[in-house]
């Protein structure tokens, strides 16, 4: 009989504690992410089974008819939207006596187009990706013939290509809603903070400020912030900022960590937001809530999202032959100190 894996095995072969191990497995706790990211991975090598968002109290004698596997670049911990989203999501299916496996993909899997190891096509019932944008991986998983869904998504996807279902947050609509709504209070010089080609959430945020803009005849102030990856390092944001001869009145954020990010970048070059300059973002993360000043964002269901998304894939395991989906989860303002209208 093979060896069941445990976390002791796992923490020994790292020369890490076991409680720091189980807080990466289980989603608890802060930790480094790239130590997280290397925990995971080791497990997922050494053929662990039991990862995170397993319900506490399921019974183990219960065997599935399937295992549900999460395949991701980056798995969401923390107040990423995600993580609330995939607790509800392991709630639904649980109740369907499904089990989650999570499968975080290497960059030698993506270039090589291989599946993650320990990964069981046979008794693999259905997929959800999350935080998964490189087209051709996406399209792998698509020739696999295994329910697929995806939350979010590459900003280029051709959604009539791919034999899957999507789940996404409404992006445009409300970015330019709220683009307009500060063009309306006089602002004329904005910016839109963020890389347009991150993802499809992206993507679409960053079109809904550029119909905006637009529509009421006028430019992007700059560009610098767009297409770069000037929110890597805090000291390129820094020398960015520096470089920018004239700030724009508002920066219009991909989503509440880059808001963050040039909140504090500002504040280090004597910048006041909203005095100086108005920021918003997008997720109504928690840090959105306790930054000073607190943050105009973009609420995303998050929690509703996870139960939508197991509807998703159990309703496309059930029958496969539906038409394929594209929802999109309607999404809300909310106006904070620092962006008033």
């Amino acid at each position: 009989m093979e060896k069941k894996v445990t976390i002791q095995d796992i923490a020994d072969s790292l020369g890490l504690s076991r409680n720091t191990v189980s807080k990466a497995l289980n989603n608890t706790g802060i930790l480094a992410e790239e130590t997280r990211q290397k925990i995971l991975t080791r497990a997922a090598e050494m053929g662990y089974r039991r990862f995170i968002y397993l319900q506490q109290g399921q019974p183990e004698h219960n065997a599935p008819p399937g295992e549900l596997a999460l395949i991701s670049q980056n798995m969401p911990y923390g107040s990423h939207f995600g993580t609330y989203a995939l607790n509800t999501f392991q709630e639904k299916i649980s109740q369907n006596n499904y089990r989650l496996t999570m499968f975080p993909i290497r960059e030698e899997e993506i270039a090589t187009l291989q599946l993650p190891l320990g990964f069981d096509r046979e008794k693999t019932a259905g997929i959800i990706c999350m935080e998964m944008f490189q087209p051709e991986y996406m399209e792998m998983l698509n020739s696999l013939g295994i329910p697929l869904l995806f939350i979010d998504a590459a900003y280029d996807t051709n959604f009539t290509q791919i034999n899957a279902d999507f789940l996404m947050m409404e992006n445009r609509i409300s970015v330019y809603n709220m683009t307009d709504a500060l063009i309306q209070k006089g602002l004329t010089r904005l910016a839109f903070a963020g890389d347009r080609r991150h993802c499809r959430s992206f993507f679409e945020r960053w079109q809904g400020f550029t119909d905006a803009m637009t529509e009421n005849g006028l430019t992007p102030c700059t560009t610098q912030f767009t297409d770069t990856n000037v929110f890597a390092e805090a000291a390129l944001l820094d020398e960015t900022l520096k470089r920018t001869l004239k700030l724009p009145e508002v920066f219009i954020c991909a989503n509440d960590f880059i808001a963050i990010d040039l909140i504090r970048a500002l504040r280090r070059q004597g910048v006041r937001v909203p005095e100086d300059i108005f920021i918003t973002g997008f997720d109504n993360s928690a840090e959105s809530r306790i930054i000073e000043p607190h943050l105009t964002t973009i609420d995303i269901p998050s929690s509703k999202m996870g139960y939508i998304a197991a509807d998703l894939l159990l309703s496309r395991i059930r029958e496969p032959k539906t038409p394929y989906r594209i929802m999109y989860v309607r999404t809300n303002a909310k106006y904070r100190e620092s962006a008033m209208i």
